[in-house]
């Protein structure tokens, strides 16, 4: 299998990932206005969702690539931690390389894709 082939099944599995990504997003929403959560249970329901999509989207990549899965999981944890922080940076929230949170959450999430990948 090509290399082009190959990234072509890892940007679907990302597109899944930001689908579910969206429609859990979009419970937790509704949660935090039903049963007034706290931010921090919400920050941790966040973190938690995207270390949970991007274990998805790398076991989706994974099984559809068949050949090094860890480094095409791994890819897509990158660009899915990637393409957040780039919409974050411009719609104006800032994102700090120096903050310990979002240096845990882009770990959290490579590593999500990481693990995704081995275990497809």
């Amino acid at each position: 299998m090509s290399v082009g082939r190959k990234f072509a099944l890892m940007i679907r599995g990302l597109i899944i990932s930001y689908a579910v990504t969206a429609l859990m997003l979009l419970a937790l929403a509704f949660c935090v206005f039903k049963f007034r959560l706290g931010e921090s249970v919400t920050d941790v329901a966040i973190i938690g969702i995207y270390v949970l999509v991007t274990f998805l989207g790398g076991l989706i990549t994974g099984k559809k690539v068949k050949e090094q899965k860890f480094l095409w999981g791994l890819l897509l944890g990158v660009f899915y931690i990637g393409i957040i922080s780039a919409v974050a940076m411009i719609i104006g929230h800032t994102f700090h390389v120096e903050s310990t949170a979002s240096l845990t959450t882009a770990a959290l999430c490579i590593g999500g894709g990481l693990l995704g990948g081995m275990l497809s």
